[in-house]
């Protein structure tokens, strides 16, 4: 018996479940979501335990290549300084990701008319701007309205403590008289979405047993799942397939239990990320697409940018409790995002407070780094560091560059034989110039607080989380892969809901503006349903 739906989503992470949870708003749809990965159990996060921190390094490590999960596949990244991370499971990377949630800025979507770099998106921010209210709704953001770099939101849950150590950051930006505002994180700071308040345990970045992290499983799709949509976990698809005439007639898939399995639609989703996206559209190949599913013009998998980032941490004399608290949203500074003269490079950045870290992570990594020995000064060493440190990392605007790019490895295949990524990046001069400047003004804040500056390095190998720009969006079938709706130029009845579909990076995370995409995305789709889905399949 043929198994059919009208609407296949491949992928259950940001963008994966705002689709589903939107598209099943239209009644009498069969909606199915297949996710390569398994569901995770709140109760068994690492958070729940004592050895938390361990954790992070094995089953619940962000670098797949360390995870090794039997959903995660091969990722060659060793001709790129920047690693890839991300998490294959129900919920995707939310699942492990540290929630900052802010927006791009209008001036990203026009990098070649104000700046001559990059390209200019097919849309602006006004498209864009009801998509990211009704997403931050959805999710659950706590920040501070009026913030003056950025444009005004509706409302926000209220912000995340800053902590003694976000208030000492906060006194030397205002020293110098730079930028500075709290994070814009889904976080709940007070119950939202029938879920709780954060109670400041700081693992976020191991799944948030509280429920308070905006995780995707505990926002979207609750709701997207008693609207009807049906989730299939532990199913990898293989191949998006077409009939005669060039259109999307559904799914090949292996199943929980290694079996191939057909499903047919009649119209495909794809929010596979800006790798797991270009890897399952090249492996899609056909007498259409020989070199791989809208291919065509040879841009799948190019321009991928990675938001190369550098770190700066400072030690203050005193006891902050710097530990405490979501780690990566406590504060951020936005005085070097807009291209400025006076700078020897185009666009900019964001400096992002961070926390301190945990005890196991002070005492391993200050024992590398020549700060905590072993032996009778242990103790005495550690407790100089621990709940004294802050750190500040710079998240780079990244150009699109052709050459930077996702392939698919034939010697190195998944465990359905599926083969894996091969990852070539490299920094361009301009993201080099940026990352010095911004090592350079993290030391001026450090200075400006009395903080002792403990190691500067950038870019850090192990932050590839922020995927994006490999099957690029725009007006131009010869210059990208889908149009601004994420609908494939090639082939009508398959769209992109993924950061894969982004023109440039902005210099912020790149969750929010996905998933406003997302749903911008759906009510086209839905618009245009019955067009879509009148042909027979």
């Amino acid at each position: 018996m043929k198994d059919v739906a009208d609407i296949v989503i491949v992928g259950s992470g940001a963008s994966g479940a705002a689709a589903a949870w939107a598209l099943s708003r239209s009644p009498g749809l069969r909606i199915v979501c297949l996710e390569q990965g398994a569901r995770t159990t709140p109760s068994g996060y690492p958070s729940t335990k004592i050895d938390w921190e361990l954790e992070r390094a094995g089953a619940y490590s962000s670098n797949p290549s360390v995870r090794q999960n039997a959903a995660d596949y091969p990722v060659d990244d060793s001709a790129s300084p920047i690693s890839i991370a991300n998490f294959n499971g129900f919920g995707g990377s939310t699942i492990l990701y540290s929630a900052h949630f802010p927006r791009f800025h209008p001036s990203d979507f026009r990098t070649r008319s104000l700046d001559g770099v990059g390209d200019d998106w097919p849309l602006d921010y006004e498209a864009l701007q009801p998509f990211f209210a009704e997403n931050e709704r959805m999710m659950g953001v706590a920040g501070l309205v009026g913030d003056p770099a950025n444009p005004e939101y509706e409302s926000l849950l209220p912000p995340l403590p800053l902590g003694p150590a976000g208030r000492a950051m906060a006194g030397a930006f205002n020293a110098l008289g730079w930028h500075w505002w709290p994070s814009y994180a889904a976080i709940n700071t007070h119950r939202h979405g029938n879920r709780g308040a954060c109670i400041n345990l700081g693992p976020c970045n191991t799944g948030c047993a509280q429920g308070a992290k905006a995780s995707v499983d505990v926002t979207y799709w609750p709701q997207a799942q008693r609207q009807g949509v049906e989730v299939r976990t532990q199913c990898r698809v293989r191949e998006i397939t077409l009939d005669a005439r060039g259109l999307a007639d559904g799914v090949l898939y292996t199943d929980e239990a290694g079996c191939e399995q057909r499903l047919e639609a009649r119209v495909v989703v794809v929010a596979c990320s800006g790798v797991g996206t270009p890897r399952l559209l090249l492996n899609s190949k056909s007498s259409a697409f020989p070199d791989g599913l809208l291919n065509d013009n040879g841009l799948v998998g190019r321009n991928l940018m990675l938001h190369p980032l550098a770190y700066t941490e400072g030690v203050f004399e005193d006891d902050l409790q710097s530990s405490f608290g979501p780690h990566g949203a406590c504060m951020l500074s936005q005085q070097f995002y807009e291209t400025s003269s006076e700078h020897d490079f185009v666009r900019g950045y964001t400096m992002q407070v961070l926390r301190g870290a945990p005890p196991a992570e002070t005492a391993v990594s200050g024992y590398f780094m020549r700060q905590v020995p072993l032996g009778p000064d242990h103790h005495k060493r550690f407790a100089q560091l621990y709940n004294r440190t802050v750190g500040i990392a710079v998240i780079t605007e990244d150009l699109p560059e052709p050459e930077n790019r996702v392939e698919l490895d034939y010697a190195n295949c998944d465990s359905s034989g599926m083969p894996g990524v091969k990852i070539t990046y490299r920094l361009g001069e301009n993201t080099k110039r940026m990352l010095k400047h911004g090592i350079d003004a993290s030391k001026a804040v450090f200075a400006a607080a009395g903080a002792k500056v403990v190691s500067s390095f950038a870019p850090v190998r192990h932050t590839g989380w922020h995927l994006m720009g490999t099957t690029r969006m725009g007006d131009d079938p010869a210059t990208s892969v889908v149009n601004r709706y994420g609908q494939a130029h090639a082939v009508k009845n398959l769209f992109v809901v993924d950061s894969s579909i982004f023109v440039t990076a902005g210099a912020v995370n790149p969750v929010a503006t996905a998933q406003a995409l997302t749903l911008m995305a759906c009510d086209y789709l839905q618009r245009n349903l019955n067009t879509l889905m009148e042909t027979p399949q």
